[in-house]
């Protein structure tokens, strides 16, 4: 067959080589109709040059349409030899001082840390090691493909924006000159008819969507029934499932299916069949019924062969246009023209339009041609740039509508232009001010989400796999929104103001449809039996972080919208939290002589949600209110008067105190999806957003376990203590990140990399890190390990703090014992007092009289009057240790006050005076300092004791300093007075305690013996032969040796006697702790058992019946064995098999609804480990050592041979 065809083939290429493009150029220059001659010069040719059989001859394809098609397009536009033509076009041109090289997947791509105004300006790497900036702090990353070089970008760079290949032109070159001044008016002219008429032709013919016929202009005169069966790329089906189905389609190897599948991924549609119609149908048909029975089918249109030589010369001549351009701005600037002018039809009629607005119909091949000559035009020219800007905001919508319902990623989409617009900061500030860009954007994205419960917010819970595969996409506007706002504005016009508080209305509306979603309800009685979903909620928190960080830095930069942001924020949580919901009680609380109206609320038994960002929102600009000192300037323009205490830190108190009943271990019954929830909440990622803004909210304004009560001391600590966010306290952001390495650096020496990770960063990436480090820490030089280490400066362990709050409990511990751990080794005490700090801004300063009030008193002298009792049923080490430090914190508090009080002040901080007074009737308990002085002896006190003495000599130093200044005389007398009667009070109080306390011992320890000797006189027999037992066995044991290290016995009378282990399990569904002894409940590991060759010695064995081989038989040959791996985490038996069946009921479900793939098969007993959803396919019960079992087995053997002796 081929060779009968070669003659043909000649024949048609002999033909199609007498056609000199000169000529066809020449009589183009004399056409009175230029657009019909060239429409039917293309007509005639393409078909005989592109797609002429089963398989495309590229080279060949190419080498005829330069010749053919593209040369005289050329002639044409030079009007003489191009070779001669483009070289003039050259020499007078003025070349662009951007650099515009379009990146390639994989290309590295620089970007300056100190210089870039955002992270995606980019270098490549010939401007970069020509630039400035390779001797600056620098991101070297791989690009994605798409992108391009901002070297020349004045906005990108905040120096240096050009390398020394693009700064020789910057003399040369005006920024408001024309470039079509370098060109004659004949190429003008002729550049603009030729472009408009092969842009125009590619336009068409690419978004045309008939598959039998040609535009009226194109169809040949005779056409010949030959047409190709097109496969089209989707991101659902796999490889495997493309060749399975082409082979079966086709009939072809496997080698040829994988070619068309590999060129279908890459270019986005393959030809898999030529022939006539009816041959390509049937094709067609096979694909579909084979790819569509659990899913959309896969696309397949049967298409004339001379609509895809059209299509493939269209994109040919895309890229044509992309290369011609760059001969000339002049050209560039014409394309642009061309592009962009309206049609005849109005809006979005032009031929960028119609290419933008067919995005999601094009197979990914021609979006990436036409993305390119976009990027190469349009946005390479400035004036364009801007008009392109405009029509890609008007389009923003449909675009991201087409993009959520289209399947391919985003890297093929137009709507990933989206990074080369918005990133401009003059093109931003134009699109928020002229096309109100924010606003359509929050909306776009709101309108995707319409899956809400009856209040209004969003709902995850019951996503189908469409919904939650839409909800992945849509997170792309969350970040064309980051983009619009990562420059912040340096001047503010009224418009400006406008438009960008009317987008700060639409993302309070977002938020309002966030502020409690996903409440959860205390699980009771029964462990929940299906984990529900939590992710997207959490997903949607950390995707607007970085937003809302943004969006108070855009507030913050002028007084007026700040003013009116605050007012909308407010106006907004009144909405969401007007009137009583179910479980809220208005209720009067009175305590110490104070009472105060409040809302009772029992979190334990009611909803509770952890998501709330507009509360959260409104407590990051009540900080800038403060920082920027607007609050004191303009009282009269902000709503104080309205803020209401009990609506303002309500729900930030719920969120607090879940955590408080979580770490409690209230929650356990509700499984890990609130574990996470609550891990996430005080993560890196959304903390700032999330706990520490609950934290500000509630600075502004128990019956269970201590745990509760430890936790309320640890958030007053908390709101008194934290005061390094610039706004709260008088601190800048480098001393807020001084703290942070400070704590980190004091749990252990850390690595660069491992101490960023545990840092914030801003919406730039960055820590600050660098510029703060040399203060805190010295640099460990690499040793044997190969890491360098910072370690803490021994100055800065004076500012450590042992409740800092971005301390998880395990990070808490491991800094406590590392600093006790460095005192004892310095031979210092080992107190850990709280450290001296900054002073709280004015807004904020009131907060410290939390420490001297009467409650907070009531509160410090009950519990240290439990300690002082020793009654351990009510308070704990642990509440201890907290309140110690409170009291710590308020003579920190009350020292700074007296050393820099002024002379003519003064001081109203008087907590030494307050805790020297004893308990008022009836209780009539001791003082405060009478506790402590009495606790610093006391024996079951011992690691607290250095804190105590450290508290007693701080408080002699501030009545030393009280003395020396005499601000007080007749108060402090009054005081000293005071404290000496109460000494005496404290002393017989004492000695009655003692006195009773000792005969309660004596009495119980009667009643104990008593009962003792009751009990063997009535098991005489039975207690002597358990001694007898006892006695026998520790002979046994006796004559063991002990362990030596030159004389170990493993087995006989003689072994060595070995202690023990106890070891004790938690399980991981039901987190509960339990030893493991014989007579406990069954614990099992998740685990997997597969056949395994890795040891074979005979791979050409191949089992007759896999389904009867015995895996635990070995053969002698060693052809097939059994591995078993485990991840190791245990459970118990019942609630593995509790678990199992709720998975394989869930997947029969699923089966039914979704009918999707998962990654393991229920049928064959497959399932995930619930906690790190390995692979795991049986259970592995968890035995003791077969020492222990044996010994355990021959004494409770032995006891019941004694035992059935003795009984009556």
């Amino acid at each position: 067959m081929a060779s009968e065809l070669e003659p043909e083939v000649q024949a048609i290429d002999r033909s199609l080589l007498e056609c000199s493009a000169e000529e066809t150029a020449g009589k183009w220059l004399q056409a009175t109709d230029l657009t019909r001659e060239v429409y039917q010069h293309l007509a005639h040719y393409v078909p005989k040059i592109y797609c002429r059989g089963p398989n495309p001859f590229p080279q060949k394809e190419d080498m005829l349409a330069h010749q053919v098609l593209l040369g005289p397009m050329e002639w044409y536009l030079c009007g003489e030899d191009p070779g001669l033509g483009f070289s003039k076009l050259e020499q007078t041109n003025k070349p662009s001082h951007l650099c515009g090289r379009v990146f390639k997947v994989g290309e590295p791509t620089y970007s300056c840390r100190d210089c870039a105004v955002d992270p995606t300006c980019v270098l490549c790497m010939e401007c970069f090691l020509g630039s400035i900036h390779r001797d600056h702090r620098y991101r070297m990353t791989t690009s994605g493909g798409g992108g391009f070089c901002d070297c020349g970008d004045t906005e990108a760079w905040k120096e240096g924006p050009y390398c020394q290949k693009h700064e020789l032109n910057t003399s040369e070159i005006e920024e408001e000159e024309d470039p079509l001044v370098h060109l004659s008016e004949d190429v003008i002219a002729r550049a603009y008819n030729i472009f408009a008429i092969m842009f125009r032709y590619a336009v068409e013919i690419l978004t045309w969507e008939k598959e039998s016929e040609l535009p009226p202009d194109l169809e040949m005169v005779e056409k010949s029934d030959t047409y190709y069966c097109m496969l089209f790329n989707d991101e659902v089906h796999t490889y495997e499932q493309v060749i399975y189905t082409l082979q079966k389609a086709v009939n072809c190897t496997q080698k040829e299916a994988i070619g068309f599948a590999t060129t279908v991924d890459r270019d986005g549609r393959r030809s898999v069949r030529y022939g006539d119609f009816q041959y390509c149908e049937q094709a067609k048909s096979v694909i579909v019924r084979n790819t569509g029975r659990q899913t959309k089918p896969l696309k397949v249109q049967v298409m004339h062969s001379s609509i895809v030589a059209h299509q493939n010369f269209g994109l040919k001549l895309l890229s044509w246009l992309g290369s011609i351009i760059g001969y000339s701005d002049g050209l560039r600037r014409i394309l642009c023209q061309v592009g962009l002018q309206e049609g005849p039809d109005g809006e979005n009629s032009s031929l960028v339009d119609r290419l933008m607005l067919s995005d999601s119909k094009l197979w990914k091949g021609a979006r990436n041609v036409y993305h390119q000559l976009f990027m190469s035009s349009l946005l390479m020219d400035l004036k364009y740039k801007k008009l392109f800007a405009i029509r890609f905001a008007k389009n923003y919508e449909r675009l991201q509508s087409d993009y959520v319902t289209d399947d391919h990623d985003r890297e093929f989409s137009i709507t990933d232009l989206s990074v080369q617009i918005f990133t401009v900061p003059s093109l931003a500030r134009m699109l928020i001010v002229e096309e109100n860009l924010m606003t359509i954007i929050i909306k776009t994205f709101m309108d995707h989400l319409r899956h809400r419960d009856a209040q209004g917010r969003f709902q995850f819970e019951r996503y189908t796999a469409s919904q939650a595969f839409k909800f992945k996409r849509v997170q792309s506007l969350i970040l064309d929104l980051k983009y619009v706002l990562i420059s912040k504005p340096t001047e503010w016009s009224d418009d400006l103001r406008q438009k960008f508080l009317e987008g700060f209305d639409a993302f309070l509306e977002l938020l309002k449809c966030m502020q409690g979603m996903d409440p959860i309800t205390r699980q009771v009685g029964q462990h929940i039996e299906m984990e529900p979903e939590w992710e997207a909620a959490f997903t949607l928190q950390m995707k607007l972080t970085h937003v809302i960080s943004m969006m108070q830095d855009w507030c913050a930069l002028d007084e007026k919208v700040l003013i009116e942001a605050y007012k909308k924020c407010l106006a907004v949580l009144m909405q969401c939290h007007g009137g009583f919901t179910d479980g809220e009680q208005p209720v009067t609380l009175s305590i110490c002589g104070h009472s105060v109206e409040t809302i009772r609320y029992c979190v334990s038994k009611e909803k509770v949600s952890i998501h709330l960002p507009v509360s959260r929102l409104l407590a990051g600009l009540h900080v800038l209110l403060s920082k920027s000192e607007v609050a004191y300037k303009f009282p009269e323009l902000l709503p104080l008067s309205e803020l209401s205490p009990p609506m303002l830190i309500e729900h930030p108190l719920r969120c607090l105190v879940l955590c408080a009943q979580v770490h409690a271990g209230m929650w356990r019954r509700n499984g890990f999806s609130l574990v996470n929830q609550i891990y996430y909440y005080h993560n890196v990622k959304c903390r700032r957003e999330m706990f520490d803004k609950d934290i500000v909210m509630l600075q502004d304004l128990v019956q269970q376990n201590s745990t509760l009560i430890e936790e309320m001391l640890y958030l007053i600590i908390m709101l008194v203590g934290e005061r390094f966010c610039p706004g709260v306290g008088q601190v800048n952001t480098a001393d807020e990140i001084k703290r942070e390495i400070i704590h980190q650096l004091s749990i252990k020496p850390m690595a660069h990399s491992e101490l960023v990770k545990s840092l914030p960063e801003d919406e730039n990436k960055e820590t600050g890190m660098e510029s703060v480090i040399e203060a805190v820490a010295h640099f460990k030089k690499p040793g044997l390990t190969g890491r360098g280490m910072y370690e803490l400066k021994p100055e800065c362990a004076k500012e450590f703090n042992l409740y800092f709050y971005h301390f998880s409990r395990a990070e808490q511990s491991k800094a406590e014992e590392a600093q006790r751990k460095l005192k004892r080794q310095n031979k210092e005490d080992t107190a850990l007092p709280p450290p001296v700090l900054p002073p709280f801004c004015p807004l904020f300063a009131s907060l410290v009289n939390i420490l001297q009030s009467d409650v907070m008193l009531l509160i410090m002298r009950t519990i240290l009057q439990w300690t002082v009792e020793h009654n351990g049923c009510v308070w704990s080490e642990s509440m201890l240790q907290r309140v110690l430090h409170l009291i710590g914190m308020a003579l920190q508090e009350e020292k700074q006050h007296l050393e820099n009080v002024m002379e003519e002040h003064v001081i109203t901080f008087t907590f030494t005076q307050k805790i020297s007074k004893p308990g008022e009737a009836p209780n009539n308990s001791p003082s405060i300092l009478g506790m402590l002085e009495t606790l610093q002896n006391a024996p079951y006190l011992e690691v607290h004791k250095d804190m105590i003495r450290w508290i007693l000599k701080t408080f002699h130093a501030i009545k030393k300093i009280r003395e020396s200044s005499s601000t007080s005389p007749v108060t402090e007398t009054e005081g000293t007075v005071m404290e000496e009667s109460s000494k005496d009070k404290d002393k017989a109080e004492r000695k009655r305690k003692a006195e009773i306390a000792r005969l309660r011992r004596e009495k119980i320890m009667a009643q104990m013996s008593e009962m003792q000797r009751h009990f063997i006189d009535e098991n005489k027999e039975l207690f002597q032969q358990t001694l007898e037992l006892d006695a026998s066995i520790s002979a046994v044991l006796d004559n063991s040796p002990v362990v030596s290290d030159m004389n170990l016995t493993a087995l006989g009378p003689a072994q060595t006697q070995v202690p023990e282990q106890r070891q004790f399990v938690t399980c991981i569904l039901c987190q509960e702790e339990q030893e493991v002894k014989v007579e406990s409940r069954a614990m099992v590991l998740a685990a997997f058992v597969q056949r395994s060759t890795v040891l074979s010695k005979d791979r050409s064995k191949f089992i007759q019946d896999p389904e009867k081989y015995d895996p635990l038989f070995m053969h002698p040959d060693l052809s097939c064995g059994t591995h078993t791996g485990s991840c190791g985490h245990v459970m118990h038996a019942h609630c593995w098999q509790r678990y199992f069946d709720s998975v394989q009921a869930k997947e029969q479900r699923r089966q039914q609804r979704l009918r999707l793939h998962t990654s393991y098969d229920v049928e064959n007993g497959e399932f995930l480990c619930p906690l790190c959803e390995c692979l795991s396919n049986t259970v592995i019960p968890l035995l003791l050592p077969p020492r222990n079992i044996f010994n355990r087995y021959f004494l409770i053997k032995e006891f019941r041979k004694y035992g059935s002796v003795a009984a009556p």
